[in-house]
């Protein structure tokens, strides 16, 4: 087994995937404040996905004005809540079954860049908050995913922790806080140099358990 203590898992193209949700609270929040806008779709979302919220916002809205994104970032973060609850998100193949496992051989983490009560949203869904002992994201805290990965190290005295990801900005926070980083690249990220990388959840329980 992996000399880990502790696994920081991403979320969005790690765990699970709501884009299809999200669009959909977006075209709401358009549609109910009669902003004139294209049809926003899951492709939209993936593509941006990763980054914080409001950026988010920003770049996939950035013809529109100041005033009808301030309303978008501040709408869309209570829309998109709703709208996961109504529609839920994908887990991706393997992950329910292999986090039960890997529970059984390492405390479990989430750092993620989304809005407060997403995390939440996720662990209820799934009735996972038992699973994983803490989490923290940017709507929490306004701050970058690594020292979200600092603070939750800190508050758990974690001592060697992986951070399994999907995205650049997830690899920047291992690497900003010295840890080893898997990506898995069936999520949303494009391939990273040099990573050690998964291409299932059941690939990486194997790895951790019996490598």
């Amino acid at each position: 087994m992996k000399d880990f203590d502790s696994l920081i898992f991403d979320l969005d193209g790690t765990l699970w995937d709501t884009c299809e949700a999200c669009a959909v609270a977006w075209n709401n929040v358009v549609n109910r404040n009669e902003i004139k806008f294209r049809q926003v779709t899951a492709s939209d979302v993936r593509s941006v996905t990763g980054k914080p919220h409001a950026e988010c916002i920003k770049t996939v809205f950035s013809s529109l004005s100041d005033e009808e994104i301030s309303i978008l970032i501040d709408e869309t973060v209570i829309e998109d809540t709703l709208a996961i609850k109504e529609m839920g998100g994908e887990l991706y193949e393997g992950v329910s079954e292999g986090l039960n496992i890997l529970n059984e051989y390492y405390d479990l983490f989430i750092v993620s860049n989304c809005q407060s009560g997403y995390i939440e949203n996720f662990l209820s869904q799934n009735k996972y908050e038992n699973l994983f002992k803490d989490y923290l994201c940017w709507g929490d805290t306004n701050e970058p995913k690594p020292l979200n990965t600092a603070a939750v190290i800190k508050k758990n005295n974690l001592q060697n922790p992986v951070f399994i990801g999907d995205m650049e900005g997830d690899y920047e926070a291992a690497r900003v806080c010295e840890l080893e980083f898997y990506q898995v690249t069936y999520g949303f990220g494009l391939p990273l140099e040099g990573c050690k990388t998964i291409e299932s959840f059941p690939e990486l329980v194997e790895k951790l358990i019996n490598e």
